[in-house]
């Protein structure tokens, strides 16, 4: 059993120390082989006052001569001169060996609980500039070490003047404004850094569109003294010059993209205004959405998805469901030849980032609530959440003599009769399951009407009596009553890691009391979603289904992930929250439908690096959670994308050009259509990103 762990885990300690032991060895045999080497010609004067030039290759002979001649009597002298560098030698090598075999210890701890990808022959500079990394500093191949342009100056600063990565040299600009220079592989900062967080895990190569905004502004060079050398750079269609040793990269001014012809056919829709059927379940003005829909027919857009609103369709009474708006959608729909993605929403809308329009739950779910507060979720403080129901009475009979289970499945099981022809004719492609706020399986621990901002951490959900009930049994099963409770050390919606005791670096989150109650809080929410999606897949049997995960992206680079911990992900650096999920949607055959997918956004804000945020990395450990065990990945925009550097973003996303498996997004979903997107500037950029989702040749346009 331990060989075949050590086999999938590529390795074990002692494996590290024996090629550690067999790297000394063979520096010791080259050693001894070159002699002394390193040693420059000397000029050596003998007893007869002769100058003897001594080379490189006969220099021990020489000076055994030279020994001979002029040591003591008896020859004493020479035989100690002769023994002290034999004895340094052992020294020296006893001591090597010690050192590495300290850090072949470094780097099996960084690798089996830091998530470190360092090779095995590493040595400490490897570690010390992941550990850089991590920290949100910039290592350059050549070990020059900065940080980034939010923590401090950098090489590539956007200033009138450039600073070489060694010395202070200041030099006025003199390169002409048709390129802009950056250091060489600085791009690829982010995704070195993500590569050292996650051990075995697929990175992209990334586009010259990851550079950061300050060098992609840039008009001066980063110059020294001396003479130059100049080069032609293949992957990012620039030169490099050779500056006193220095890398540097002369960008053309319009940075190239890359070529998705020909890469595989990823289906793009469009997600519908939030309120294009209202509250009495009519369709809002059919005319112009025609008119909206008829121009994404004439580019090719695939099709659309809709929230079929809980809070609309079973609104007054349970059990009364009106889909007459929808019907009248559906049709349009199938008119156009569109395919149709649906999403079963029990959530309310209103509040949240880009909600526009407000559909609480129904009528009859808050009269319920009002005399029984605990069917939501509820945090530390008492404050109720009513934007979904608490998981905790997902068994418990308290909606009018049903369950929450039972009134999801007899919702799903309705829109499923009702719209059979729909699904007999394939115009429904795929039905999203909604498990939690947003539509989200998560907890609801980030809500802007209770204060929270970001990148505040947010808090625990869990203290409505249902939930309590259920932490209290857990407590008791595990031997510990006392630990039925929530931590009272976790801060507050927008406190940040560091501020408190559960958080923290060494905080009471990786302790016993807190391994426990993470364990149980992220086990509620992956049963929640087990137990939905197995009613979901009996209600659309042979239809696909999908879960849809959110990108909490903030506190990525901390040790704790506090603001996933609080959303009930239990993924700190040193365990993979996001498998157990993956394995959960297989179970069912379900696709997971991944937020997050343009990365732009993060650097609009000025406090991402503050937030040590890493969506980037986020998105390649939830992707190859799923790819892992070959679970179809759809994926949509968090926030509203218009420009083409936000769609290059998505691309590489959803069509990965290293990934040898060839494994790509199943779709993509575009949030959303409005008058914004159908301007003509935006309408044909949007243009454009469907053609190259597709793996259509465009041909660029004035816009």
């Amino acid at each position: 059993m331990e060989t075949d762990m050590q086999k999938l885990m590529g390795g074990s300690e002692e494996d590290d120390e024996e090629e550690m032991d067999m790297d000394v060895k063979e520096e010791d045999d080259e050693d001894e082989e070159n002699g002394e080497k390193h040693m420059g010609t000397q000029v050596m004067v003998g007893p007869d006052g002769l100058m003897t030039v001594t080379g490189n290759n006969n220099q021990f002979n020489q000076q055994q001569q030279i020994q001979e001649q002029v040591g003591t009597p008896g020859g004493g002298g020479a035989g100690a001169r002769k023994s002290r560098p034999l004895e340094e030698k052992e020294r020296t090598k006893l001591r090597e060996r010690h050192r590495r075999a300290i850090t072949a210890r470094i780097l099996a701890g960084l690798r089996r609980h830091g998530n470190y990808n360092l090779r095995v022959r590493a040595d400490i500079n490897d570690v010390i500039a992941a550990l850089a990394r991590e920290a949100g500093w910039v290592v350059l191949p050549d070990g020059t070490t900065f940080p980034s342009r939010t923590q401090g100056s950098r090489p590539v600063g956007g200033t009138s003047a450039g600073i070489t990565s060694s010395s202070s040299h200041l030099v006025s600009p003199q390169t002409p404004p048709a390129s802009v220079r950056g250091v060489s592989s600085g791009y690829r900062a982010s995704v070195e850094y993500n590569s050292c967080r996650m051990k075995g895990v697929f990175m992209p190569t990334p586009s010259p569109y990851d550079l950061s905004s300050s060098a992609r502004s840039q008009t001066s060079g980063m110059v020294g003294d001396g003479g130059e050398q100049t080069e032609s750079h293949p992957l990012i269609g620039g030169s490099m010059e050779i500056v006193n040793d220095k890398q540097i990269v002369d960008l053309p001014s319009k940075l190239p993209e890359r070529d998705f012809a020909g890469t595989p056919y990823v289906p793009v829709y469009v997600m519908l205004p939030l309120g294009v059927i209202n509250m009495k379940c009519d369709l809002v003005d059919p005319d112009g959405l025609l008119k909206q829909l008829r121009l994404l027919k004439s580019i090719n857009v695939d099709g659309v998805m809709v929230d079929c609103w809980w809070g609309i369709v079973e609104a007054h009474a349970p059990q009364e469901y009106n889909w007459n708006g929808y019907r009248k959608l559906f049709q349009m729909v199938r008119e156009l030849k569109f395919k149709l993605q649906v999403v079963m929403s029990f959530h309310e809308c209103g509040g949240n980032v880009g909600d526009d329009v407000c559909i609480p739950l129904p009528h009859w779910v808050a009269e319920i609530g009002r005399s029984n507060p605990d069917i939501f979720f509820t945090d530390r403080e008492g404050r109720r959440n009513p934007e979904c129901l608490s998981w905790g009475i997902d068994k418990e009979r308290v909606l009018r003599g049903r369950t929450a289970l039972e009134v999801y499945f007899d919702y799903m099981r309705s829109f499923r009769v009702e719209f059979d022809e729909f699904f007999v004719d394939g115009i429904i492609s795929m039905v999203e399951i909604g498990l939690g706020p947003c539509g989200e399986l998560r907890y609801p621990s980030c809500p802007v009407k209770h204060g929270w901002r970001y990148p505040g951490i947010g808090e625990f959900q869990c203290y409505d009596q249902y939930m309590l009930k259920s932490l209290s049994k857990a407590a008791e099963m595990r031997g510990h009553a006392f630990w039925a409770r929530g931590p009272d050390n976790a801060g507050s919606y927008n406190s940040l890691p560091h501020e408190t005791g559960f958080f923290c670096d060494g905080g009471d989150y990786d302790g016993y009391y807190g391994r426990f109650f993470l364990k149980w809080y992220s086990q509620i929410l992956v049963d929640h979603g087990d137990r939905v999606l197995s009613l979901a897949k009996l209600a659309f049997e042979g239809m696909c289904i999908s879960a849809k995960l959110p990108g909490i992206h903030w506190w990525y680079k901390t040790a704790s992930h506090a603001s996933e911990l609080t959303a009930g992900f239990y993924n700190p650096c040193n365990r993979d929250g996001y498998a157990s999920i993956a394995t959960m949607l297989k179970k069912h055959g379900a696709a997971l439908n991944f937020t997050c997918a343009e990365l732009h956004f993060v650097d609009q804000h000025e406090d991402s690096q503050e937030a040590m945020a890493d969506p980037q990395g986020l998105i390649w450990q939830v992707l190859n959670a799923a790819w892992d065990v070959c679970l179809p990945v759809a994926s949509e925009n968090a926030l509203p994308c218009h420009e083409r550097m936000g769609y290059s973003k998505i691309l590489e996303t959803a069509k990965p050009m290293d990934d040898l498996d060839g494994r790509h997004l199943s779709s993509f979903t575009y949030l959303r259509l409005c008058p914004l997107l159908m301007e003509t500037r935006n309408f044909m950029e949007f243009e454009r990103f469907v053609k190259r989702m597709h793996g259509e040749a465009v041909v660029d346009h004035q816009v």
